[in-house]
């Protein structure tokens, strides 16, 4: 199969396989209307299996939510034809409005503008945990 490269745009690369389509989700990539290719199971030496995502367009993208779906990602930006800047992700130290609280007595259940913290306390599980009421969410 041959996918054409991305002339001016971004690639985010080692995808964990199965993942891009909540990636997809996640970033809002169905509202953008430029071609967007997707590559599920491709091979690599590093990971066995992987997910690309190559977006013919430059546009904002949530670093830290896309270092909470899958903090392996490599987020490429290609500008005419070449790499200009290549990022490597990790779990974010703090998710403001990404993921919800699950404590229905935390103030977020009851207060609904109250926007959702998180504090990263533990990065080799991937646990946060809720800035009002200190409930833990393990990313996975």
């Amino acid at each position: 199969m041959n996918v054409d490269g991305v002339s001016t745009g971004i690639v985010l690369d080692h995808i964990q396989a199965g993942k891009s389509m909540q990636i997809y989700k996640l970033l809002g990539l169905d509202k953008l209307s430029c071609n967007v290719a997707i590559i599920q199971n491709a091979k690599s030496r590093k990971y066995g299996k992987k997910d690309i995502i190559k977006i013919d367009e430059n546009f904002q993208i949530d670093l830290d939510v896309l270092g909470f779906a899958d903090p392996h990602i490599t987020v490429n930006i290609v500008k005419n034809g070449k790499l200009e800047k290549k990022f490597h992700l990790a779990l974010p130290k703090e998710l403001i409005g990404v993921i919800k609280c699950k404590n229905p007595r935390c103030i977020t259940s009851v207060e609904q503008e109250i926007v959702h913290k998180f504090k990263l306390v533990d990065e080799e599980s991937g646990m946060y945990r809720c800035e009002y009421c200190d409930t833990a969410y393990v990313a996975k």
